[in-house]
């Protein structure tokens, strides 16, 4: 069942290919955006860049964060997950991951060639991918949260953004620390241990509390 979750979203994604592009876009255009309004000062470049890219992504995630529930459950596919005999949290695991695969992993897969643009050299963007790869699934998983949370009310949007937005944080302080760090010349896996026990925590917990915050939002 995990599995045919995550086969069933990334087939409707496919069929709703729009607005995994809109995500795409928007993460290229913000990234794109500061260079020419900075101009051509790479000392400068490089300074942004970590955050900068990793604002971006953040951004990006959040645009699909409101369509990751509700069209399941306004057709009550959603009922009918809750009714299975199946885990509700290995179903909504599954979810989560097929948002990331959708959302995040494009981000991660583009951020090296939009990194050129601010003179990365190629070890800053290696830590920079390694970061976004541990990163990213952590924004889906607590976003997932802040959607169940919200599912249904009118203005959801609004709330998820309130709501997740300082989870957000620690994972977007780490994640472009350990780029600064390695263009510092100093160690940066503490950053990048740190993303992963983020990770590790986030696929304990966050099941739990996206079942439990779906259970409380149908009822």
């Amino acid at each position: 069942m995990f599995f045919w979750i995550i086969q069933r979203d990334l087939l409707l994604a496919v069929r709703r290919r729009s607005d995994v592009l809109t995500t795409l876009f928007f993460f290229v255009i913000v990234v794109s955006l500061f260079p020419l309004s900075v101009g051509p000062e790479m000392n400068l470049l490089r300074t942004m860049a970590p955050g900068i890219v990793w604002v971006a992504a953040l951004l990006a995630s959040m645009l699909s964060l409101g369509r990751l529930f509700s069209s399941d459950y306004s057709d009550g596919t959603l009922e009918q997950m809750l009714l299975s005999p199946q885990s509700l949290s290995i179903l909504v695991l599954g979810k989560a991951l097929a948002h990331w695969l959708v959302t995040g992993m494009p981000l991660v897969v583009m951020a090296p060639v939009l990194g050129i643009q601010y003179d990365l050299p190629a070890d800053a963007l290696f830590v920079l991918v390694v970061s976004l790869l541990l990163g990213t699934p952590v924004l889906s998983l607590i976003g997932a949260i802040g959607a169940a949370l919200t599912l249904g009310l009118r203005g959801g949007g609004v709330l998820v953004s309130l709501l997740v937005l300082p989870l957000y944080i620690p994972v977007l302080i780490f994640g472009a620390g350990a780029v600064e760090a390695n263009m510092a010349g100093i160690s940066y896996d503490a950053h990048l241990s740190l993303l992963g026990a983020f990770l590790l925590v986030s696929l304990v917990l966050a099941p739990w509390a996206i079942a439990a915050s779906l259970r409380v939002s149908l009822e």
